[in-house]
């Protein structure tokens, strides 16, 4: 296949060319057509699996040939026919294994120095030191190496890390014992450059589409290129650089995040220069201005003064920048809705596009927009694994052993898809549904289960008392455990889990092994059951932290059929290409390039001093597939200007890019990328007008007018405020009859602190009524604590809670004397009600407290834990101890009966403590009383209608049902419209 040559064989394929297609080409344009066996004789290691089958797909395509071997470079020794000589190598020791190995390890530093990292970092640190693991051994760097670096100038933390070091310092040792995955294909590589170094291989052995980035491909790429039947194809190699560009990337400080450096670090260690790169076929570029302004854009930092010599010999602008469209958006929702469109032309087109970005926000904003027209992307990524159904069913079953369960954690596991799947799913929704609503109507933060058999025996279902069981079998009291070994954890929560999945009543297995989801899941799982003995002795939450992490490392492909011509890429994938239309999407900072990960065992000096890879060596890598992808024949470059809270630094590529243009007026480059702007308005305006709502009206501010006979015929004293101020809401309460939905998990708001602060002040009033001595604020002080105890679960609140009343103690046992002498407690929480026989309305009350004193007069008191109403607001609005007395005077309470007032008056129990009295000498109860019979005759008058916000305190208050009066389509300027109902 190859002619005799002294030199190693390295060949290139432009940016911009089909790389599948053109390898397929050179092949078999190399290959005797007379001879369709040479061809089937070639090996040719490639860099992915995708790439394998695009490559596959052209061979596919026709004529008919025997064809050539296929493998992957990451693994040559399942690839080659190595049998004769490789030595007996062991098998690599499962990733798995070696992280757990050093978890532990981390797990040991962390406890015996625990200032050097938090605890929650435990895993990454594992994570990273795994990395760095593998790095050492790629690269070939001994441990020695690190050991000897020269720290004197370094900071502490760098100087205990590599202290630490030394206690993995056995996994090197013992590495040929038992290697990880990087060692064994080191040990494979240098095994076959030894045998191939006696007896090379007579057929044809070929590696493409690797960059040789790791240092062990970069082995194999060597030797492989010196075999006598041996070459290298190089994907996206610039042809366009100057000579001076390539002396310019001899430095791995100022030149690795060039997208050419990998290949200028492999052409120096063959002896070979650029000019001994060959093309591999005669496939042209698809726009070779294109490629000669991106090789010039690119440039190493330090030289991008060669703009001004090379810049003006760049020729045909206009041509380079002819198929580029050019999108700043000026959000991310934009942006995606932008190139939803361009793909969805690109399906009715009948033409193949790509999108080629990092940020998976984005990718899924893109696939939901392309939803509204029933197109499915083919997602490279896919769903990792920690978020399908099983992963989230699993991590939230993890969660019961380390988490104190609250009602929401518990309705989320019953309410999860694969929750009682086993049989008789219809009656655990039922159940589950009944349940929530009586969780919400009681306000119970955490399931207790006496309450939770109390109300299925109240069900009175067959299904519903063993259904209880089973859920306080499952879900209540598991967060009692210690430490335990992984594998104790994991055989604990794997059979809780399936108990959960199978239900109370299992008739069939359940589905959470079942469908792809699933099926992958359990092969996760079994991965960590095989190495659990690994893992050590774990709290409960480090399990389940650990179990998560496992979970992230899958992925799982989108189980629908995808639209086979749509492609989400990632920026590895670039390099397949193959797509008529290529987006390169969120050219942002931060995103593309992606900054690289902090490392906290060794800094960008300590790692060059090392011969380890440097932090921009993944910039490097997104910028080579950055220059490959943006020389396909059509290509869009999108960002967005503003993310969610500040405005975005474009990708350092497209502003060289930009500027560059900008630099080179006269050559056409600032009206070339003007049109390409214009091209990128052109859809953004596009998708500016998909998501315009339309005109229509807005709603008129409501004033309904019911039938008299379905208007309310019953109010509290209470309500009345809210009749006065937003007579709606009463429409909505009761004519609609529509309630809140009671929150699922109570909050600690005004209303639970009022009801709490009444429970201790009517128990502190018992108390000193029983025994006078007790009329002390140490009492009140006390009686606060046990209280607040058993009603408030938050302990923040309940201490917060228990401040406040502390803090108006001796106020109130001060005042409490004084209103002793006044009159005797005598009545609280008193239910009271009166009815006006005119229109057929009851007015009901239930009073805080009414003492009587020795002339048989009520003194009315109510408690307010926020501020009490002035004297006017109480005239006007607030007319609550104004109606209570009125009902007094009228015998409404029949435990009084009939009885003067002698004062009625709030007692304010918030920061300021004071009483407020009630205005009856301005006022008097027959005043309020007519008042009050004038309003209920007013709402009785059918062409009176229920305003919404007629008179709240502040514009801007809320109110439970402003949106059902879609309240902000109008203001509390607008003129209330009347609407007669029937």
């Amino acid at each position: 296949m190859f002619d005799p040559n002294p030199r190693p064989r390295v060949y290139g394929v432009p940016s911009g060319v089909d790389f599948p297609k053109a390898l397929a080409n050179g092949l078999k344009a190399r290959s005797d057509a007379r001879r369709p066996e040479q061809l089937a004789r070639a090996q040719v290691l490639l860099n992915s699996t995708r790439m394998a089958r695009r490559v596959r797909e052209v061979f596919d395509a026709g004529p008919a040939l025997l064809l050539p071997r296929l493998g992957l470079v990451t693994n040559p020794g399942a690839s080659l026919d190595t049998g004769k000589r490789l030595p007996d190598i062991p098998e690599a020791v499962s990733p798995l294994r070696r992280r757990l190995e050093l978890t532990q390890l981390v797990d040991r530093l962390l406890e015996s120095q625990p200032d050097l990292a938090p605890r929650a970092s435990l895993y990454d640190l594992s994570d990273s030191l795994a990395a760095l693991m593998d790095e050492m051994h790629g690269e070939g760097v001994d441990p020695d190496v690190l050991r000897d670096l020269d720290v004197s100038d370094e900071s502490g933390h760098w100087k205990r890390a590599l202290g630490f070091l030394d206690i993995v310092q056995h996994f090197f040792t013992d590495a040929h014992e038992a290697p990880d995955k990087e060692t064994r294909a080191r040990m494979v590589v240098n095994a076959l450059a030894e045998g191939w170094a006696d007896t090379p291989p007579k057929h044809p052995l070929v590696i493409a589409g690797s960059t040789g980035s790791r240092g062990t491909t970069m082995l194999l790429m060597k030797a492989v290129a010196q075999l006598p039947q041996g070459a290298i194809v190089l994907p996206g190699f610039d042809f366009d650089m100057s000579a001076q560009g390539w002396a310019d990337l001899k430095d791995a400080l100022t030149s690795e995040d060039h997208p050419q450096y990998r290949y200028a670090k492999l052409l120096d260690e063959l002896g070979l220069t650029h000019r001994d790169v060959e093309r591999w076929d005669s496939s042209e570029a698809p726009s070779e201005a294109r490629n000669k302004l991106v090789s010039l854009a690119l440039r190493p930092a330090p030289v991008t003064d060669q703009w001004l010599e090379e810049g003006p010999h760049l020729t045909g602008l206009d041509q380079a920048f002819a198929g580029v469209t050019l999108v700043e958006a000026q959000s991310q929702r934009d942006e995606a809705l932008a190139i939803a469109l361009r793909l969805r032309q690109a399906v009715e087109d009948g033409k193949t596009a790509a999108l080629i970005t990092p940020d998976r926000m984005l990718t899924r904003q893109v696939s939901s927009a392309l939803s509204r027209w029933n197109i499915t992307p083919d997602d490279s990524a896919g769903t990792p694994l920690q978020l399908t159904a099983p992963g989230r069913f699993l991590r939230h079953s993890a969660a019961l052993f380390h988490r104190k369960l609250t009602s929401e954690a518990l309705l989320v596991l019953l309410m999860h898809p694969l929750c009682h799947t086993g049989g008789k799913r219809g009656d655990h929704l039922l159940l589950t549904r009944e349940l929530e609503l009586m969780i919400r109507r009681r306000g119970m933060p955490f399931p207790d289960p006496e309450v939770l058999r109390a109300w299925a025996v109240a069900r009175d279902e067959d299904m519903a008392e063993p259904w209880v069981e089973w859920l306080i079998t499952c879900f209540l009291e598991k967060d009692v455990g210690g430490k335990a070994m992984l594998a104790d954890h994991l055989t604990a929560h794997l059979e809780l889990a399936e108990k959960i999945a199978d239900g109370s009543a299992p008739e069939k297995l359940s589905e959470l092994w079942q469908e792809q989801a699933g099926r992958a899941a359990e092969a996760t799982v079994a991965r960590l059951q095989a190495d659990a003995d690994a893992g050590g002795e774990l709290s409960p939450l480090d399990y389940a932290d650990l179990f998560g992490a496992v979970l992230s490392q899958g992925e799982l492909r989108n189980p629908d059929e995808p639209h086979p011509n749509i492609l989400i890429w990632g920026t590895l994938e670039a390099r397949v290409q193959g797509a008529d239309l290529v987006i390169l999407g969120g050219l942002n900072e931060a995103s593309w390039p992606e900054m690289p990960k902090p490392d906290p065992w060794l800094n960008r000096k300590m790692r060059h001093d090392a011969g380890l890879l440097l932090p921009e060596r993944r910039i490097g890598l997104s910028a080579h597939d950055f220059q490959q992808a943006i020389g396909a024949p059509e290509v869009w470059l999108t960002r967005s200007v503003r993310s969610e809270d500040a405005e975005t630094v474009p990708s350092r590529w497209l502003n060289r890019m930009v500027n560059l243009m900008n630099g080179l007026p006269e050559q056409g480059g600032t009206a070339a990328l003007a049109r390409a702007r214009a091209r990128g308005h052109h859809w953004l305006a596009m998708a500016r007008k998909l998501e315009e709502p339309g005109a229509t009206a807005p709603a008129p501010r409501p004033s309904p007018r019911p039938p008299v006979a379905a208007r309310p015929r019953q109010l509290s004293v209470t309500e009345i405020q809210r009749l006065i101020r937003d007579p709606y809401a009463i429409y909505a309460k009761h004519v609609l009859r529509l309630r809140p939905l009671d929150p699922l998990m109570r909050a600690p708001d005004a209303l639970l602190r009022g009801i709490v602060t009444h429970s201790v002040l009517e128990q502190f009033i018992d108390d000193t009524q029983a025994d006078p001595d007790t009329m002390t604020a140490d009492h009140l002080r006390g009686l606060t604590g046990s209280i607040l105890a058993e009603n408030v679960p938050w302990p923040d609140t309940r201490t917060l809670w228990e401040a406040r009343i502390h803090r108006i103690a001796d106020w109130f046992v001060a005042t409490e004397k004084d209103r002793r002498q006044q009159a005797t407690p005598t009545h609280f929480e008193e239910k009271g009600e009166l009815r006006m026989t005119e229109h057929d309305f009851t007015l009901t009350a239930r009073a805080d407290r009414i003492d009587i004193d020795d002339m048989g007069r009520a003194h009315i008191y109510d408690y307010k834990t926020g501020t009490p109403p002035t004297a006017k607001a109480q005239i006007a609005f607030n007319k609550q101890l104004l109606l209570e007395a009125a009902m007094v005077s009228q015998g409404a309470f029949e435990k009084i009966g009939m009885a003067d007032v002698a004062r009625a008056l709030f007692i304010g129990l918030g920061a300021k403590p004071a009483e407020v009295r009630a205005p009856l000498e301005e006022e008097t109860v027959e005043q309020v009383w007519e008042k009050f019979e004038k309003l209920i005759a007013r709402y009785f008058d059918p062409a009176q209608g229920y305003t919404a916000r007629r008179a709240l305190f502040k514009d801007d208050d809320f109110a439970e049902y402003d949106q059902l009066a879609r309240f902000g389509e109008w203001d509390v300027t607008s003129k209330a419209q009347a609407e007669d109902l029937s």
